[in-house]
Formats: structure tokens, C-alpha cells, sequence
């Protein structure tokens, strides 16, 4: 049984893939699309189509309060690399420093310190490159 790893274009991936592009940034989302092989492009269809059009397209939550959470979410599971793109991410959602900074404190007291170290040296290292943070 073979599968087709290019699924067709939905409604869902079209708003999706308009969602990732304007969060993550058009050359984030082309890197990934562009470097996608028969075996994961699949995923990034599934990704774009679900995680961006299903869940970041729904009304009940602005941009800024999505990607506070995903920040806390991903300091919490300990996904350092996804964690400093959602960090790049939020700035462009408008969340501010003070305001990355309080949720990592939020992670340390309910998630624990360690995970808090961590995802500030991230969150430290995303904002520098972004030419923000001391």
C-alpha cells in the first residue's frame, strides 16, 4: 500500500498555511515545506492543516494569548527548538519581553525550575538573535 505524499490543498491547509506564514514567517514555512521529503512532507500537510487551520485559525483566542501558551507549553515538555521558534514568534504576535519573561516564571512555579532554566536560556538567546533582551 502506497501512500500519496502530497495530500490535496483542503480549505483547512489553505488558512493553515496562510496562519503559519504570518506567525512563523514565509521563509520559516518555505524552508519546511521545500525541505519536506515523500516520507514527512505528509506531516507538515497534517501540521499546517491541523495545528495551524484547525487549532491557531479558531476565534476563542487572539495570536498573543496562543503563543503565550505554546511558550509555556513547549518551556513545560522541554522542546528547546520549538520553543525558540514560538518565542521569535510571539514578538512578532505582539507578546513582550515582560511578558515572555512572567509566563517562564509562571513555568518555573508550576512546572518547575528546571524546565524554567532552560527555556530562559532559550527564550535569552531567540531574543538576541531578534536583536531584543540585555
Amino acid at each position: 500500500m502506497t501512500t500519496d505524499p502530497s495530500p490535496g490543498r483542503s480549505d483547512l491547509f489553505e488558512r493553515g498555511l496562510e496562519i503559519r506564514r504570518e506567525v512563523l514567517g514565509a521563509d520559516y514555512v518555505h524552508r519546511a515545506l521545500d525541505q519536506a521529503d515523500n516520507f514527512n512532507l505528509p506531516f507538515q500537510h497534517f501540521l499546517t492543516e491541523w495545528c495551524w487551520g484547525a487549532c491557531w485559525g479558531r476565534p476563542g483566542l487572539s495570536r498573543d494569548t496562543r503563543s503565550m501558551l505554546n511558550i509555556a507549553m513547549l518551556a513545560v515538555l522541554n522542546r528547546q527548538d520549538e520553543l525558540k521558534t514560538h518565542v521569535r514568534a510571539a514578538l512578532g504576535n505582539g507578546v513582550s519581553e515582560d511578558q515572555i519573561r512572567e509566563v517562564l516564571i509562571q513555568v518555573a512555579v508550576y512546572a518547575g525550575v528546571p524546565a524554567a532554566v532552560e527555556a530562559f536560556r532559550t527564550a535569552t538567546a531567540a531574543l538576541k538573535e531578534r536583536g531584543n533582551g540585555a
